[in-house]
């Protein structure tokens, strides 16, 4: 069967390719490097619409609900810590959108790092220590019931991303999201939002939970 924190966990290994390019991005900056910033604001668009939007939304607001319901056999429930990392996530992109829009540099740099080190380690964590409990801790018709809303959220995700690809080509607008290949230093991988539309996508896909106030 299936299992809806194995899901999770191979989302984290996406997230993972963007905080260890901002890493390498921050030390170039630092080596003399010019800010590339069309690669921050792309950084940004993945942090944003889906390792918060789409990720961290289905942690919050299916996994970690079930997790505090009483019949789940949790004996320390680390959950509020994982999402007050979440929020500390959200102030350092917010951070780093301020530095770009300053042309901060120590700004830039600074809440770079201060993301990739805290979203590593945060990963870590859920990979090691929160996924397994949850494993235990949840009962089949709970497991169950999480894998049916987290393919309810993919098919939600499938469908915008096919909406939007429609629109892109009537507009002739070839942004990040016409499943072109995007480098992060010396990895590909797709980014899912392009920037011109990218509120409207997060509305729709953030629908099966009705909750849209993520940033």
């Amino acid at each position: 069967m299936e299992n809806a924190t194995q899901i999770l966990t191979n989302e984290h290994k996406d997230i993972l390719k963007v905080t260890r390019a901002l890493s390498n991005e921050c030390d170039e900056i630092e080596s003399g490097k010019a800010i590339d910033r069309d690669f921050f604001f792309k950084a940004v668009d993945f942090i944003k619409n889906y390792a918060d939007k789409f990720h961290h939304a289905k942690e919050e607001d299916i996994l970690f609900v079930e997790l505090c319901r009483d019949e789940a056999q949790m004996h320390c429930n680390p959950t509020q810590q994982m999402i007050h990392e979440h929020d500390m996530g959200r102030s350092f992109v917010r951070g780093l959108e301020e530095g770009l829009r300053q042309d901060n540099k120590a700004k830039i740099i600074g809440n770079a790092r201060n993301y990739s080190q805290l979203i590593q380690e945060h990963i870590f964590k859920e990979d090691n220590i929160l996924y397994p409990m949850a494993d235990e801790a949840l009962n089949q018709k709970s497991k169950k019931s999480i894998l049916e809303k987290f393919k309810k959220a993919a098919r939600i995700l499938k469908k915008n991303i096919h909406l939007l690809q429609k629109n892109l080509k009537k507009e002739n607008d070839h942004g990040i999201f016409q499943k072109r290949k995007v480098r992060f230093k010396g990895e590909e991988w797709i980014l899912l939002v392009p920037s011109s539309q990218f509120a409207g996508f997060c509305t729709a896909i953030y629908s099966y939970t009705g909750n849209n106030n993520r940033s």
